[in-house]
């Protein structure tokens, strides 16, 4: 076979990847439902601002749902000022996605495709980047096509390329960073210095990675930790076994020109530094990840939070299916494919290891995602900041696990009969290019799981919530919640968004008989022997009071007065609400009923007459 039809069939193959990637990653894009930190990228976005929503009064949906208008006038500028007042995010995605939004103008109905349309892209591009990486560094064309067939079908990837968010570009920096810094690893090995532009290109890709994502601090330290471990493993074997013992010149370069990236990287980084601290939302925004008092919970929680996180990069079958036989049938055929499929991975990994092509890329890699999980554990057990916690935090080293995953698929699909054996039971043999198949079918159909949402489904479910207001609520509706930054406003404009988005004709079809049984029961309490008329309403209308917590009467008494000046009937739905409330002298009664709960929303309802 001829170098150019070698050369034709990869970039079929790669094509062919592209094509599934962009089909998981495109499927359902804007079926789910938005939440706090999607709200979060529209908004800034579109150059406007959370501050605009009224909070300790009485708001309508249209008012809620402002700050997701599309305005032509809205510059740079526009989202820059708020982002960096309002978040405690960098720029450059928000910037990317300003220009993005500005290219297609989105509409009410196409802003959540659009919003979700640039990072899905961004991860279909992760394909054949991927790719690249995976040849150069393992001097590999195998490993390069079985990297970016695990990219394109990995459930967690999908998850990632599905969300209104910045981890797709983070993604493809964490590429181009290994990128580098596999390049000089190999020049280190070569007793070659690294080229100038090389290292003025990792560090433009480093301050690029920050200034995306703060946590991409974390990709250069597990970065730091692979690049010693290839100089502990590789460089002092060489020059152990080197008849010349007196430093070379050579030396001295590779010093300081990788001392000239840490430096690079740290000034670009230290940019932002000044407004990270000044920033007075940061600690409100990342409390959720700070452990209290921890309980034997809190110690154990991290390990299986990383360990389901690890899974999902290769399986993810309906487990979070509403239905009880399909999430059985879900875990126990989870359950089988990682009993066989697991013991084949460290014995492939080991093959890799050994050989001389793929020895070095191997450490890299294997180096830098240890690395990664060392910091992780790190955080969770000594800082008691559990970045586990938020499984899309894996980004900042999700490429390098990708790649050490298509290193062992290909010594796989190189061996003729490949065995799964736990211990000393019977071993199951299989080819080795079936099993990869096998693989990658799992992932493919793990794929479809996420974008069908019923795998990493929504922290947050308004979608659920709307259809029990309606079934209770037959008069005009107040929800309210207490409000400390954009992420409660965020909660609302969920509740609204999806209020807006489902079919008026639930609401205005014939009365049902959860209807009659109400009405007959404020007839009973109001002793009103005529037929009484039930107020029909289009919208709910919202409520933000902002939260006191050395004052909670005064929230209480916002409350109080804007019930005060609405029209009764009505009901009142505290949703999130973290403020303590008696609503007697407001003739409010509360909802007996045991109504369902809703994912990241906590609710209670009462009836005001």
């Amino acid at each position: 076979m001829t170098e150019l039809m070698i050369k034709n069939k990869q970039l079929l193959l790669i094509l062919l990847w592209m094509a599934i990637a962009l089909m998981l990653r495109f499927a359902n894009l804007d079926s789910k439902p938005l939440w706090t930190d999607e709200f979060s990228t529209l908004v800034f976005s579109l150059g406007n601002s959370f501050r605009g929503v009224p909070v300790d009064r009485a708001i309508d949906l249209s008012t809620l749902l402002q700050p997701l208008q599309f305005r032509p006038d809205a510059g740079i500028g526009d989202v820059l000022n708020h982002l960096l007042l309002e978040s405690n995010h960098p720029p450059v995605y928000f910037m990317l996605a300003h220009w993005w939004m500005r290219l297609f103008g989105p509409t009410e109905d196409s802003l959540v495709w659009i919003g979700r349309s640039l990072p899905a892209l961004l991860g279909v591009i992760s394909v054949p980047a991927i790719y690249f990486l995976g040849k150069f560094a393992f001097n590999s064309r195998l490993v390069g096509q079985c990297a970016a067939a695990m990219m394109a079908v990995s459930p967690y990837g999908i998850y990632l390329a599905q969300e209104a968010r910045h981890y797709t570009l983070g993604i493809l920096l964490v590429i181009a960073s290994l990128f580098c810094l596999t390049f000089a690893a190999k020049k280190m090995v070569q007793r070659a210095p690294l080229p100038v532009w090389a290292v003025l290109l990792w560090i433009v890709v480093n301050c690029l990675g920050i200034a995306s994502h703060y946590f991409f601090v974390l990709t250069l330290c597990a970065e730091a930790i692979a690049l010693i471990a290839v100089i502990w493993l590789e460089l002092n074997q060489k020059l152990a076994t080197s008849n010349n013992q007196q430093p070379n010149i050579w030396q001295f370069k590779i010093i300081w020109r990788l001392l000239a990236v840490a430096l690079g990287t740290l000034a670009g980084g230290l940019v932002w530094l000044p407004i990270f601290l000044s920033n007075k939302y940061g600690s409100e925004l990342t409390n959720w990840l700070v452990s209290g008092d921890r309980t034997f919970v809190d110690w154990i929680a991290p390990i299986f939070q990383a360990g389901a996180g690890w899974i999902t990069l290769v399986s993810l079958l309906p487990v979070e299916s509403s239905n009880l036989a399909v999430v059985a049938v879900s875990a126990i055929g989870m359950t089988i494919f990682l009993l066989w499929a697991l013991p084949l991975l460290p014995n492939a990994l080991k093959t890799s290891l050994k050989t001389p092509n793929t020895h070095l890329a191997t450490v890299i890699f294997g180096g830098f995602v240890l690395g990664a999980i060392f910091l992780f554990f790190s955080f969770a057990y000594i800082l008691g900041i559990d970045l586990t916690r938020g499984p899309r935090y894996n980004f900042v080293y999700f490429p390098g696990a990708i790649l050490l995953l298509g290193a062992t698929l290909a010594v796989i699909y190189s061996t003729p009969t490949v065995k799964s054996r736990w211990f000393n039971l019977p071993a199951v043999e299989i080819a080795g290019k079936r099993a990869v198949m096998l693989i990658l079918a799992m992932s493919f159909v793990s794929g479809i799981t996420v974008n069908s949402n019923l795998g990493y489904r929504k922290y947050y479910k308004p979608d659920l919530l709307i259809p029990i207001i309606r079934e209770v609520s037959k008069v005009p509706v107040l929800i309210a919640t207490t409000q400390k930054t954009h992420v409660e406003i965020g909660e609302l404009m969920g509740i609204g968004w999806e209020w807006e988005r489902s079919s008026a004709t639930d609401f205005v079809a014939d009365v049902t008989d959860v209807r009659k049984k109400e009405e007959g029961r404020r007839k009973k309490e109001e002793g009103r022997g005529k037929k009484e008329e039930v107020k029909a309403f289009e919208s709910p209308q919202f409520l933000l009071v902002k939260q006191r917590r050395d004052a909670p009467e005064i929230v209480t008494g916002i409350l109080d007065r804007t019930l005060s000046q609405l029209e009764r009937p009505l009901d009142l739905w505290l949703v999130n609400f973290r403020a303590p409330v008696n609503l007697a002298a407001q003739k409010c009664q509360f909802e007996s009923r045991e109504l369902p709960a809703v994912d990241g929303y906590e609710y209670q309802v009462y009836h005001c007459f």
